[in-house]
């Protein structure tokens, strides 16, 4: 299906006589309608060869549409609320000496990383190439061939007939870059950020700009890098701290009603960290309830009641990433490091236990497919066991969850068979050039046959391989009052950081700053 597909079906209703007089009946002007969820229980079926409607179902006229009174997120509607909170100073991080990064064509070079940029029209950006110098032989290294985000699952929780088939592929049915918008410069991205456009195909082939759709930027939040003084017991006067500034790069994507905002941030100590926030609007529908005690106690409304006959519905968001790891080349392994209690013998120590790192190399892919777990704790490694470091580990990288969530739909539910890449936290799989998109290529016409847990199935080897890391954040949304009209941001991340990688601390040599090197800015005088 593509955008210009979309675009019919939802104008597709209007011509239907039917449809507008029970919109009418609302009492909604025409002109004032979009075909969305508009109330509870109103579904209309669309061919999409012939934009015929082939039937309505109404279950929701005695529901009442919802006052627009204070749902107006525009700045210019926020007059009241402005005067009843004091807002912060402009801040913004300058740079006198520019950026430290450039841009050429395509190829990013910042500090120690050089790696490829690309937006795309499915995975919205693409970073390929990601190489690190080394700090010792000065040579750039290979860290990861490619990497993007692979599909997007949205599945709301509501099972009745005008809202069970709302289980979203943001990625295989919209495009996440098709959806991307132009950024916001100084609000989405700060001063000296450098913008790149995306070059699309439209549905008839012909291309199409989409201008400023991802930036880069250098970040610096007053985060440390590193840091170390000596205790007052050593007699040593030794004091020594480093600014942790990093490289950034940002797309942010509109799909429908939700925001995503998805960072790629590169450290100098080796780290990428790969953030994704939701903001937006929550897709809401209608509800004769106004206040939570006219709802009876037994009744479920699949969500939170948000303002006056408007609920907000609980769902999920998975976003599953492709992570093309070759590190040093591209015969890799994956290891799982596990964390284990061992107890101590009677009088061996006063201790009476210990943790013990039990290292597990996958021969295959069923071996390496992982769902995390808070009490049998893991390390993920991805290391090249052809290359050593002086001293015998071999190097590599690990993929370090944070906050996530995990599916709790059965198996066998239609939408998780399609959405079944989210079963696990952790796949590993064989390079296949086909098998790039986590839902499979075609997501519309897929029910669960053709996708990442099908393939991991096959158990294929992954030893000493061409391997790919998928990686699945997550989040488990019960929306609450502060989400509406407008979510606040709420982000999570993983990381993909250097174990053994390097010799050492690759940052010793970074400097700090000095107070010469920075400028000297002075509060603007308010007029009297």
């Amino acid at each position: 299906m593509t955008i210009e597909g979309m675009r019919l079906a939802t104008y597709a209703p209007l011509s239907s006589a039917e449809f507008n007089n029970t919109i009418l009946d609302r009492g909604v002007d025409l002109a004032d309608l979009a075909c969305l969820p508009i109330s509870s229980g109103l579904t209309v079926l669309v061919d999409l060869d012939t934009n015929e409607v082939l039937e309505i179902t109404d279950h929701g006229k005695d529901i009442p549409i919802p006052k627009a009174a204070n749902t107006d997120y525009r700045l210019s509607a926020q007059t009241n609320a402005r005067n009843k909170m004091k807002s912060v100073n402009p801040i913004s991080i300058e740079q006198p000496m520019g950026p430290s990064f450039t841009v050429e064509g395509h190829m990013v070079k910042w500090a120690n990383w050089e790696f490829h940029l690309k937006p795309d029209p499915r995975a919205g950006v693409i970073i390929s190439r990601a190489m690190v110098r080394d700090p010792d032989s000065g040579e750039l290294r290979s860290v990861m061939y490619k990497g993007m985000s692979s599909e997007l699952f949205v599945p709301y929780m509501d099972p009745t007939d005008a809202w069970y088939f709302k289980t979203y592929m943001d990625a295989g049915e919209y495009g996440f870059g098709l959806q991307a918008m132009p950024l916001v410069p100084l609000n989405d991205c700060p001063r000296n950020a450098y913008y790149m456009d995306g070059v699309f195909a439209a549905g008839d082939g012909m291309p199409y700009v989409r201008s400023n759709i991802v930036c880069v930027f250098e970040s610096y939040a007053g985060d440390i890098a590193w840091r170390h003084s000596e205790s007052p017991i050593t007699g040593l006067e030794i004091r020594e701290a480093r600014p942790k500034v990093t490289l950034v790069v940002r797309m942010a994507a509109s799909v429908a009603n939700y925001d995503y905002i998805v960072d790629w941030e590169f450290q100098t100590d080796g780290l990428i960290k790969i953030k994704v926030g939701l903001s937006g609007i929550l897709m809401v529908k209608g509800t004769p309830y106004m206040n939570m005690n006219q709802v009876p106690n037994q009744e479920n409304m699949y969500g939170t009641l948000l303002s006056e006959n408007v609920i907000g519905v609980i769902h999920d968001h998975y976003i599953t990433f492709y992570l093309d790891m070759d590190i040093d080349d591209s015969d890799n392994s994956f290891v799982k490091v596990n964390l284990k209690r061992e107890d101590t013998s009677p009088g061996e120590s006063p201790r009476k236990s210990y943790l013990k790192a039990v290292r597990n190399v996958a021969k295959t892919e069923k071996d390496a497919q992982i769902k995390l777990k808070l009490y049998d704790p893991h390390e993920f490694h991805v290391v090249n066991p052809n290359k050593r470091t002086r001293v015998g580990n071999p190097v590599g990288y690990k993929v370090v969850p944070a906050g996530t969530a995990a599916s709790l739909l059965d198996p066998e539910d239609l939408p998780q068979k399609r959405g079944a890449f989210t079963n696990n936290q952790i796949w590993v799989t064989p390079y296949n050039k086909s098998e790039e998109w986590a839902g499979g290529t075609f997501v519309y016409q897929n029910e669960g046959e053709d996708n990442l847990a099908s393939w991991s199935n096959r158990d294929r080897a992954i030893e000493n391989k061409d391997i790919v890391l998928w990686y699945t954040l997550g989040f488990h949304h019960i929306p609450c009052q502060e989400d509406f009209p407008i979510m606040p941001t709420v982000s999570s991340s993983f990381d993909l950081k250097p174990v053994n990688f390097f010799e050492s601390n690759p940052i010793l040599g970074v400097p700090p700053n000095f107070e010469k090197d920075l400028p000297v800015c002075q509060a603007v005088t308010a007029s009297a």
